[in-house]
């Protein structure tokens, strides 16, 4: 039996931001299409388990459990585990709040059978999982526009190698990166 990967998967400005100042994400939803919804349902289906920090959970568990849009099945059905400081319980169904440092829950995750693990960030968290070497790939989908600031996704250097590029008709690229571990 193989480790399960764990994957990073965010949408990114041109210029590497996930959110706008004040977490303004209005440049994004404006650029989300039937084709990319069909890409990342696509996408969605190497996974069983998602990976989520506290603000990230918060957005999502307000949306997708009373939600009847095409990916609402496939991500109430996950299994979901939130990192956080702050939150006493969690209440998404197939939700458990993380209780150990993140290499020891993901490593607990990797030995598991299952699938891939996703990680849908927030910018924090995977910040920090890629600081601490837990991503072992990263896919992007590049927006084609430029917010000039915000929260980065990067916060430091980090080298990926590209493994494949597709070209959306909206401009996006949807790119994925192996980490490239020191």
């Amino acid at each position: 039996m193989t480790a399960r990967r764990i994957v990073l998967g965010m949408q990114v400005s041109l210029d590497g931001f996930v959110a706008g100042v004040d977490d303004d994400l209005s440049w994004l939803m404006s650029r989300t299409d039937e084709e990319l919804l069909d890409a990342q349902a696509e996408f969605l289906e190497g996974f069983d388990t998602m990976i989520m920090g506290r603000v990230n959970y918060l957005d999502q568990a307000a949306h997708w459990p009373t939600a009847d849009e095409p990916l609402a099945p496939v991500l109430n059905g996950f299994t979901k585990l939130v990192f956080s400081t702050t939150l006493e319980r969690v209440e998404w169904e197939g939700t458990r709040l993380a209780t150990r440092p993140p290499a020891e829950e993901i490593a607990e995750l990797r030995a598991e059978p299952g699938l891939d693990i996703f990680v849908a960030g927030g910018a924090r968290l995977a910040q920090s999982l890629l600081a601490d070497g837990l991503i072992d790939e990263v896919r992007l989908v590049v927006q084609p526009v430029a917010i000039g600031a915000g929260i980065p996704l990067f916060a430091r250097e980090q080298a990926l190698d590209l493994l494949e590029v597709q070209r959306l008709a909206s401009g996006a690229l949807v790119t994925t990166y192996s980490v490239v571990h020191p």
